[in-house]
């Protein structure tokens, strides 16, 4: 069963990508923010599919922790999920992402339409200097800046691998860190198609305030990112019918905590 209902997401999620491609063509006419609803809409209707196709639903935790105006949005990243479901989560957010993205056919150019931050991994310094430029007007006009300060996806339990690219953010744009841990690559896990039924949950957590020296902010980053991470994580393998791996996370988890 799981097989067939994941096929059937896979096909209806992404020939909806291609569909909401053309079909919102009306948007590059619009400013910014009367299109960004169409954008929101893709992601709930996404969300929508997912859970009633593949019976995966959505716990979000914490929305009393998010920061009114612009801000960082430092989230975990264990699944293709949270590149589309935490647009839901504020009013105006922007990604930072791959430059290779913004080449695509329509795709791209809706990227760079709403103004999602584009990143040339090639060119190091060049780089955090055109993210930093974006990412500064972006927080000036109240937006949020969603970074996954991993840099790439990230296997459910493994050892975390944080950038400096959080770092150079919080110290330059001096505005606060919004952590996000969640568990949704129990449940879309990476190199395959296949997608679990169950829960993913995301817990928002304290902002992390400007100020603190470079050490210290991503010591607390990491620190709550990571506890807060393998909690979710741990209760999905308590679940009545956990996800694969869950419970061989959860082994891996205790250990670790023990040891």
């Amino acid at each position: 069963m799981v097989l067939l209902r994941s096929a059937l997401f896979n096909f209806c999620f992404y020939f909806y990508i291609v569909v909401a491609l053309f079909v919102y063509t009306p948007a590059f006419f619009l400013p910014r923010k009367v299109g960004w609803p169409l954008v929101v809409l893709w992601a709930r209707a996404s969300l929508w599919m997912l859970r009633v196709i593949t019976r995966i639903k959505l716990d979000v935790r914490g929305r009393e922790n998010i920061p009114e105006g612009g801000f960082i949005v430092a989230a975990k990243h264990q699944s293709v999920w949270e590149t589309f479901a935490l647009l839901t989560l504020f009013p105006d957010p922007t990604f930072i992402l791959k430059r290779e993205l913004t080449w695509l056919p329509i795709f791209g150019w809706y990227t760079i339409k709403i103004k999602m931050i584009p990143v040339n991994r090639g060119k190091r310094s060049a780089a955090l200097r055109a993210m930093t430029a974006h990412a500064r007007d972006a927080v000036a006009e109240n937006r949020q800046i969603l970074i996954f300060p991993e840099g790439t996806r990230r296997p459910a339990g493994g050892e975390p691998n944080y950038k400096y690219g959080i770092v150079h953010l919080y110290r330059e744009l001096k505005c606060p860190v919004l952590p996000i841990a969640l568990n949704s690559g129990l449940f879309w896990p990476r190199h395959t198609f296949k997608r679990y039924p169950g829960t993913v949950v995301v817990d928002i957590l304290p902002p992390i305030e400007p100020g603190l020296q470079n050490g210290d902010f991503i010591d607390a980053l990491q620190t709550s990112l990571e506890e807060a991470t393998d909690n979710l994580l741990l209760e999905a393998a308590q679940a009545k019918n956990p996800p694969p791996r869950a419970c061989e996370i959860a082994v891996a988890i205790n250990d670790r905590r023990r040891g």
